[in-house]
């Protein structure tokens, strides 16, 4: 996709979809909103049911392993009743998992919390398949890239507020569970029915919310862009694209590095080699890391307007790839301040690395869409692999997988940069 300046806007051009910006931002930020909060529920989880970290990292496993198993579901929905319609559907069922979040707590089984996530992740899911093809479909088509990385923004606002509601409303009163030896099962039980009903009313406003959020968009069904829905390419030619699957493995190494970063961020600033903080200060760094992205999100939405893609997507992996070596092989605020600074490079990258791998697909772009999401259970994968590898070096090695990945992302920037597919700007048709 070629730079563009301020042009004037394409005669002929249906303006009609620019008034669905604001509601594409207001999904990205319920979405993002949605999946924060599963870092809040971990801890309280952990402390309610005594678990390992082995034991508690099954919850963010049960969220991601959702975008594993919904997603190409979910586009398949996305082609056959619409961007909003499937928006609608996905809303519906992150709404009923926030409901699930209340028998759960009512009966204190940790199973019965893991269903209610993974059902929550699963509407999350579909909306996201939905809302990433359907924030390039409205608007200026020369302001694609530009366009999501601004609705990614709102996505990293939501990063920053949900653990701020999460704080306040699930873990501000959390008491320490009885060692298990020292009181009877009996009681044991109802101590953590008693704690898991701090879980319920954050849920249910959140459902509140959501359904709310769903009869707005019902409301711009006509006005809506439509989805093709009598051609579509099969799978097996689908992922005969190079563009579209390095695209694939770029969103898979991508998520995983940056969950991988978030998730032992507090451990690696209360360590000697960074600033050995308490666990409250290093705990409240992290929030500087996803500001960042934030803030990274709302210049890339500018830059991108005149930049080519690939050539920033490039700059930005290689600049965290050198971020996380710098901080690495330094100490004490240098290695702080290195690694904090990765979430402004991490800032364009999944939107950037999302409209390169599916801007030459045409009427197959949901499928595209699927196959994308689908990549996201990088966030389950990677962040196992650093784990081991701290386990293993030490937690400062954890860095180097990290480093591994922005490598291979800022190699896809320099290959969309200079490259563009041609072999899908035909329809095909299939089964």
């Amino acid at each position: 996709m070629q730079p563009h300046s301020g042009a004037a806007r394409p005669p002929g051009r249906d303006t009609r979809g620019d008034r669905l910006i604001p509601l594409a931002m207001a999904l990205f930020f319920a979405f993002g909103f949605c999946t924060v909060l599963v870092d809040t529920l971990t801890p309280k989880l952990k402390g309610m049911f005594a678990l390992s970290y082995t034991e508690v990292m099954l919850t963010p496993f049960a969220f991601f392993g959702a975008y594993f198993l919904v997603s190409l579901p979910a586009s398949w929905l996305l082609a056959r009743i619409g961007y909003l319609q499937s928006v609608v559907v996905g809303l519906a069922i992150t709404a009923v998992g926030c409901l699930l979040f209340t028998p759960a707590a009512s009966i204190g089984v940790y199973s019965a919390f893991l269903l209610a996530v993974f059902v929550m992740a699963s509407g999350i899911t579909v909306v996201q398949v939905a809302a990433n093809p359907f924030a390039t479909a409205i608007g200026d088509p020369r302001y694609t890239h530009s366009r999501l990385t601004l609705a990614q923004a709102f996505n990293s606002l939501a990063t920053m507020v949900g653990p701020l509601f999460g704080a306040a409303l699930i873990l501000a009163h959390s008491k320490p569970m009885p060692d298990a030896r020292s009181v009877s099962p009996a009681v044991l039980s109802v101590l953590r029915i008693q704690e898991a009903h701090a879980v319920q009313g954050p849920f249910l406003g959140i459902a509140v919310g959501l359904a709310a959020l769903a009869g707005v968009c019902a409301l711009f069904f006509r006005s809506s862009p439509r989805t093709a829905t009598a051609v579509r390419l099969p799978y097996r030619e689908l992922v005969k694209d190079r563009r579209l699957m390095l695209g694939v493995v770029s969103i898979f190494v991508y998520v995983g590095a940056e969950v991988a970063i978030g998730s032992l961020l507090t451990n690696y600033l209360m360590s000697s080699h960074a600033l050995g903080a308490p666990q409250q200060v290093a705990g409240s760094l992290v929030a500087v890391y996803w500001g960042l992205a934030m803030v990274g999100r709302f210049i890339g939405a500018y830059a991108l307007r005149r930049m080519r893609p690939g050539t920033a997507l490039a700059f930005c992996a290689a600049g965290a790839a050198c971020l996380a070596v710098i901080s690495g092989l330094s100490a004490g605020m240098v290695a702080a301040v290195a690694v904090l600074m990765i979430g402004l490079f991490n800032s364009i990258m999944f939107p950037t690395i999302f409209t390169l791998a599916i801007e030459d697909l045409g009427e197959n772009g949901h499928q595209g869409s699927g196959l994308l999401c689908l990549a996201i259970f990088g966030g389950a994968v990677v962040p196992l692999i650093a784990g081991r590898v701290a386990d293993t070096f030490g937690l400062t090695a954890f860095l180097a997988v990290p480093v591994v990945c922005y490598l291979w992302i800022a190699g896809y920037g320099v290959l969309t940069r200079r490259t563009r597919n041609t072999t899908m700007e035909a329809p095909v048709a299939g089964v």
